[in-house]
């Protein structure tokens, strides 16, 4: 299995979700962005998936860093 690398993002500054989705549109075939807002205080929590690219490939991002999440909770990988 190819090692997939999971960078965090600096938003010190506030950026809008469109500058981030059309930054990440130049750069790359493909990208998976995953947000949410804080949540409610009935405890519900919005949480929204966008995506650009091939819908396959896309998958394959959620999918590869959803094992990569499995393996850094087992101490096999590490996340940065």
């Amino acid at each position: 299995m190819k090692k997939l690398k999971l960078i965090e993002m600096d938003l010190s500054e506030d950026l809008p979700l469109n500058h981030i989705k059309n930054s990440l549109r130049k750069e790359h075939a493909c990208y998976v962005l995953i947000t949410c807002k804080e949540p409610s205080e009935d405890g519900k929590m919005e949480v929204e998936l966008s995506y650009e690219g091939d819908e396959t490939l896309a998958a394959y991002l959620v999918e590869s860093a959803s094992e990569a999440f499995n393996h850094s909770a087992d101490g096999k990988t590490n996340l940065r």
